[in-house]
């Protein structure tokens, strides 16, 4: 009997260690959440949040992602928290050292004040922390140096005092340095990734010194100007001779050399003739020396070898402003080397340099920063990082057999990314920049595919010509909002137009504007097929059918709603970028939704138009014309 018992148990371990894992797993899980409510809620218990943005962080939760400003990854763990421009105030609290796979912290443009903790070092995996335009003293930690992931940082605007940790020339990966305006003091690291980086990072603190500037640091030489040439003063002493001889070596050395002068202005001349392809390195007119923001500045000769000389091999594609080629530096890294199309005149240099200065000030983890750039008297050329995923469009329909598609997932990360992107060029950039031409082919993936907008401020750029004045209306068919098409006036409620479109792009898979459909008797306009299968509420025929159903229908409507709301035939009716940033957190939508259904529906009973409603669309296009709402046919 006690042989039979034994028997019956024997088959039992492996089922009680297999649910003892499950538990204990599942125990793991909830610790580590409640860790992460715990950390934000002491967060919110710090502050003060006037606007009540912080609301919806509610401590009996056990998990902190339904919460809105938080961001979680897939296995449930905090990876962004965005408080940029909320109007908080109080302090930090030390327990936000706790959230361990956070990668970006975004508490820009605040009242919050007092010291910057240092367990933010303890951060291991932050990509990004923004902390400008808030009121943080004292000292910046130098635990910060142990963040090796960090590649934006930015703590400018605020009353910082003390020393620069050196322990920050240690992050090898930080491409974006902001300390400019506070009240740091003693000298400037210069080693390290500090080498990388221009006075420009350090502006506006008096009490800073860096070596070889006007401002330099204590022991160190002086600061001066080359001493001017002075030429050599002849001696009389020597005699008419040596004076004779003089004047003829003189005379002969001038000969030489406008002989010499006479065949290189021959030889440029006969070469010009030559093929239009050619590139001459003729430097700019302007000091050398000269930085723009934290921008290198390329020779010719530098990308002509990165790109093998412009080989067509290399060309990743074409665009408004001109030819996009794939290179490769000397330090291995690769680059895309975006080549201004137009013969160029020394006009425009002055409006070229300004213009590249503000789109590189034009820094978030959802822009594609630009590198560096490269002018002479004929050519412009601008240098960003390459991004091996390439864009959204060529991943929705360009996609190789062996690549799978985009899953709605990473759709709606994209989503979210690119509105993130596109309001800070609409509200946080000084003078705002509007983009003009938002589409899925000008949304980039990174590695992680993360949506990078790329070709901001491109638009005005290509305007300068001999004169400075915009005439052309820039974009791309079945993106450009109506009002901007009628009247050539731009503003940043034609980008969320495009956008609008973009997002149909990502739902469908679909171009924009395709002669295609029209072999099934289906609009060319993407925007207007929409419509009309919302109006037969066909909404699966809709959806990209490389998808496979595997998407949450209730999510897809959401889309599609702030779709429509996005592309109202009236600019005014639009909402701005930082509100569409909210609805696709979760926050907002069910109300402006409801609102523009009661609006429609007055605005039908005034025009004395049939409806039909619907579960969850109002059509609003019977009593526009066509051009109203997708441009031109």
């Amino acid at each position: 009997m006690a042989a039979l018992r034994w028997r019956s148990m024997e088959g039992t371990p492996v089922v009680a260690w297999f649910i003892l894992l499950i538990l204990l797993v599942n125990t793991v899980s909830k610790v580590l959440a409640n860790i992460e409510v715990d950390a934000l809620y002491s967060l919110k218990e710090n502050l003060k949040d006037p606007n009540n943005v912080l609301g919806s962080w509610d401590s009996t939760l056990v998990n902190p992602c339904t919460w809105f400003h938080v961001n979680c990854n897939t296995d449930n763990r905090v990876y962004r928290i965005n408080l940029g421009n909320s109007a908080l105030s109080g302090t930090l609290v030390p327990q936000l050292g706790q959230l361990k796979n956070l990668q970006n912290l975004e508490l820009y443009n605040n009242n919050i004040s007092g010291a910057i903790p240092p367990e933010l070092g303890n951060l291991s995996n932050l990509i990004s922390l923004d902390l400008y335009l808030n009121n943080f003293t004292g000292a910046i930690p130098d635990s910060l140096g142990n963040l090796t992931k960090l590649r934006f940082l930015r703590l400018n605007n605020n009353s910082l005092t003390g020393r620069i940790p050196v322990s920050l020339t240690n992050i090898s990966v930080l491409q974006v340095l902001d300390l400019s305006n506070n009240s740091l003091s003693g000298p400037v690291p210069s080693t390290g990734s500090f080498s990388l980086f221009t006075p420009v990072s350090f502006a506006n603190n008096p009490l800073l010194c860096i070596s070889s500037t006007s401002h330099p640091c204590p022991g160190s030489p002086p600061f001066s100007p080359p001493p001017p040439f002075n030429s050599p003063v002849s001696v009389s002493s020597r005699g008419d001779s040596a004076s004779s001889t003089g004047a003829i070596a003189g005379g002969v050395a001038a000969g030489a050399a406008f002989l010499f002068a006479a065949l290189a202005i021959a030889f440029a001349w006969w070469r010009r003739r030559q093929s239009q392809e050619y590139f001459f390195d003729i430097p700019a007119e302007e000091d050398p020396e000269v930085h723009l923001s934290q921008l290198k500045r390329f020779s010719l000769r530098e990308l002509q070898v990165a790109t093998d000389s412009f080989s067509p091999n290399n060309i990743l594609g074409r665009g408004g402003f001109g030819k996009v080629y794939k290179g490769r530096l000397a330090d291995a890294s690769l680059v895309a080397v975006k080549r201004q199309k137009e013969k160029r005149t020394p006009a425009g240099e002055l409006q070229f340099q300004t213009e590249v200065e503000m789109i590189s000030m034009a820094v978030h983890c959802n822009l594609l920063r630009l590198l560096g750039f490269c002018m002479t008297l004929t050519e412009r050329l601008l240098v960003y990082p390459y991004m091996a995923n390439g864009s959204v469009a060529s991943c929705l329909r360009e996609r190789p057999p062996n690549q799978p598609p985009l899953d709605w997932s990473t759709r709606k990360q994209i989503a979210l990314g690119s509105a993130r992107g596109l309001s800070y060029l609409h509200e946080h950039c000084e003078p705002k920049i509007i983009h003009r031409d938002v589409k899925a082919a000008n949304i980039l993936l990174d590695e992680e595919f993360e949506a990078v907008v790329c070709d901001f401020g491109l638009a005005k750029l290509m305007d300068y010509k001999d004169t400075h004045v915009t005439t052309a209306v820039r974009g791309t068919i079945g993106h450009i909002a109506p009002e901007y098409l009628s009247t050539g006036k731009s503003s940043e409620k034609n980008d969320v137009f495009g956008y609008g479109i973009m997002l149909l792009e990502l739902v469908t898979g679909q171009k924009a504007f395709d002669l295609a459909r029209l072999a099934n008797n289906d609009d060319v306009m993407l925007l207007d097929w929409v419509k009309e299968l919302l109006k037969d509420k066909r909404l699966e025929m809709l959806v990209d059918p490389d998808l496979h159903n595997n998407y949450v229908n209730a999510e897809v409507e959401s889309v599609i709603q702030v779709t429509l709301l996005c592309t109202q035939a009236s600019p005014m009716d639009r909402p701005k970028m930082s509100d569409v940033v909210r609805m696709l957190e979760g926050e907002g939508l069910t109300k402006r939704w409801e609102e523009w259904q009661k609006m429609e529906l007055e605005r039908n009973a005034v025009d004395m138009i049939p409806h039909h409603p619907s579960y969850w669309i109002v059509d609003s296009t019977d009593n526009l014309h066509a051009v109203e709402l997708s441009g031109p046919r």
